[in-house]
């Protein structure tokens, strides 16, 4: 399949504004950008056609040619990274799929991405798929304690009988008797915010208002749901290592750290 990867940034983040040029060292020692970070990890996806980091920012450009990378310059007005895609695309030649890797997610296995192509391969009617990890009840008890300490710590997706996702949620996802921890596996799914879109699949998103769902979540993947385009959630194995989001400072060490003990230099 044509699939290319797409890598949304911008440098005016909310809760940390240009993370994409923030430095960040590896097993080795060696400092890098976060974005140049994020086109590494993309770039080790098999069966990929091409990588562009999508911007509409001037620094981020320039620091991708630094490292010889593509951009493609997107407008201002996108108003998140599927929309940025949704924009790129018309700068792509004929691509059968578009892979939405997100920028601030730089410890992604390649595995995650090739377990999303391998599904659309195989599902031809599938427009949208994203991947999602079975949580240990352990890792739960932790979450549960920061939803009732006022904090949100990640994303979970229940799905119907065929795979499809219902809801995606920035709280714990379903309700749990207390039972339901009793066995080391529980049945809550942690969403991994990586996506492949077919190109139809992208106009459709554009055309649909957004959601009011969308909205109150922060979640940009709600406005496919409200639009009637069914997400496959394909499950993959959790890695053996943390897999960190750079969104503040703090998470710059924790980060580090994870690069070291995946042995990424």
């Amino acid at each position: 399949m044509n699939a290319a990867i797409l890598i949304p940034a911008r440098y005016q983040s909310s809760r940390y504004p240009g993370k994409p040029l923030v430095e960040l060292k590896g097993a080795g020692g060696s400092a890098k950008p976060l974005i140049q970070r994020s086109v590494e990890a993309a770039r080790r996806v098999s069966g990929i056609s091409g990588v562009f980091v999508t911007t509409d920012d001037d620094r981020i450009a320039e620091a991708c040619s630094a490292f010889g990378v593509g951009v493609i310059m997107t407008s201002p007005t996108c108003r998140n990274g599927t929309e940025r895609c949704a924009e790129a695309l018309q700068s792509l030649y004929d691509p059968d799929l578009i892979i939405n890797f997100q920028g601030d997610a730089l410890l992604t296995p390649p595995a995650f991405v090739e377990a999303l192509i391998a599904h659309m391969a195989a599902d031809f009617e599938a427009l949208v798929a994203t991947p999602a990890m079975r949580l240990q009840s352990d890792e739960v008890r932790v979450l549960q304690a920061e939803e009732q300490a006022g904090r949100v710590g990640g994303t979970s997706v229940v799905t119907d009988a065929k795979g499809h996702a219902l809801y995606f949620s920035k709280r714990l996802i379903p309700h749990l008797p207390a039972e339901a921890l009793d066995t080391p596996q529980s049945p809550v799914r942690l969403h991994v915010g990586v996506y492949a879109y077919r190109p139809e699949a992208l106009r459709r998103y554009v055309d649909a208002p957004v959601s009011e769902l969308e909205v109150f979540e922060g979640l940009e993947q709600l406005r496919f749901l409200d639009a009637d385009i069914p997400i496959a959630v394909v499950d993959v194995a959790t890695p053996p290592f943390a897999l960190r989001e750079l969104n503040n400072p703090e998470d710059v060490a924790p980060i580090e750290q994870a690069l070291t003990e995946a042995g990424l230099e």
